[in-house]
């Protein structure tokens, strides 16, 4: 069965939502299974909220912090999910609503919001434990069926993935540790599907909003939205593609059309 998987940092539901963003996507792109990072509300908050996802069954994993982080898979129906699982047995993360895993009849899907390592690699640490944690679980997850790990991955992994390799080397989101682990994921039998599919083409999932709208205009960005499968899953892969023309967060939708 043909499926089309979507994964978008809205930066916050209640912003892209007010916007009037959100349900023209949803009618134009018509993704079966809809995968959202830093949705940035609480339960409570959520239940006052008038998003709605009519058609689609609904997994969130909201973040302890008020406004802050937070991840959501929501699936149609002719999908069935058998298993949902927040976070990674890990507090110092779960506590952040990082990570959803779902389980479908032919494969995992994981859904994660990777740590900023911030400007001051303050938290360059608590990513690299993240990360550890999140390569150990989907490792596991692989011997059983394929998995398919998408989301913000916080990082851009070779010089092509973003416009200023030079100026940004060595620091939060290029940094050789966070590089080199993403070179860890790949060698562990996964593939970055849109290299897979593009291996010259420069096009990016996320703009810096420090100077407004500037670094969108001049698409000085960054590819740090990905999804990565189970290598036995590259045949079955349609296509992968960055939709940067959506607006409504600093990041852009990244989807994937496959056989699932």
């Amino acid at each position: 069965m043909n499926g089309k998987i979507v994964s978008w940092n809205v930066n916050g539901l209640r912003a892209v939502e007010r916007r009037g963003l959100l349900q023209p996507f949803l009618k134009e792109h018509k993704p079966d299974i809809l995968c959202l990072q830093e949705i940035k509300i609480d339960e409570e908050s959520h239940k006052k909220t008038k998003v709605t996802f009519l058609g689609y069954g609904e997994h969130w994993n909201y973040g302890e912090r008020p406004g802050y982080s937070g991840t959501a898979i929501l699936v149609k129906s002719k999908f069935g999910v058998s298993k949902v699982v927040h976070g990674l047995g890990k507090e110092y993360s779960d506590s952040e609503g990082r990570v959803i895993t779902a389980e479908f009849p032919r494969f995992y899907l994981v859904n994660a919001y990777f740590p900023n390592s911030r400007p001051d690699l303050s938290r360059l640490n608590f990513k690299r434990d993240f990360n550890n944690a999140i390569l150990k679980h989907i490792i596991k997850l692989n011997k059983k069926k394929p998995v398919i790990i998408t989301g913000d991955y916080n990082v851009a992994h070779e010089p092509i993935d973003l416009a200023r390799p030079k100026e940004n080397e060595g620091k939060h989101g290029y940094h050789s540790r966070e590089r080199e682990w993403f070179g860890k994921l790949l060698e562990a039998g996964f593939v970055d599907t849109f290299r897979a599919q593009h291996p010259n083409k420069v096009q990016y999932s996320w703009w810096s909003t420090r100077f407004g709208q500037k670094a969108r205009t001049n698409n000085v960005g960054w590819r740090i939205d990905y999804f990565v499968v189970s290598k036995r899953l590259a045949s079955k892969i349609k296509s992968s593609s960055i939709l940067n023309q959506v607006q409504g967060s600093d990041h852009c939708p990244v989807m994937l059309e496959m056989d699932i």
